[in-house]
């Protein structure tokens, strides 16, 4: 059996602002922007990887989801505890550099962790947790 990571979602609430994040700041490619019903759905991925994708979804479009539900993921994502994504780049302290001079707010300076990697975090604009390792 052949699977690969095709697409990781990550909840985004004001599409400009994360639309400007992915593309501007870490430079990642416009794939796909949808919107249907007033809602905006943004897939994005790096330059030179086209089979390895983040899709940027409207939380509130979740099939099935309750108003208690919908509210929960609300407070989550504006705590920065509702999603997460690992990213790796060659270059650390220069992205690391790239990521502090933007919006980005930073959750963590690179430094090496006990369990082998050395890596950085910050939060994207709707509060998702963003860590970036060095790749070795």
């Amino acid at each position: 059996m052949n699977i690969t990571i095709h697409a990781s979602f990550l909840p985004q609430d004001d599409p400009e602002a994360a639309l400007a994040f992915y593309r501007d700041t870490l430079g990642f490619e416009v794939r796909n922007d949808v919107g249907y019903n007033g809602m905006r759905w943004i897939t994005v991925g790096p330059a030179g990887q086209p089979d390895t994708s983040i899709v940027l979804y409207p939380p509130e479009a979740t099939p099935g989801i309750t108003d208690e539900e919908r509210r929960t993921v609300t407070e989550m994502m504006a705590k920065g505890t509702y999603a997460s994504v690992n990213l790796a780049t060659a270059d650390l302290d220069e992205t690391f550099a790239r990521l502090q001079a933007s919006s980005a707010e930073v959750v963590q300076e690179p430094i090496d962790q006990p369990y082998g990697v050395r890596d950085c975090a910050f939060r994207d604009p709707a509060g998702n947790l963003l860590r970036i390792q060095e790749l070795s």
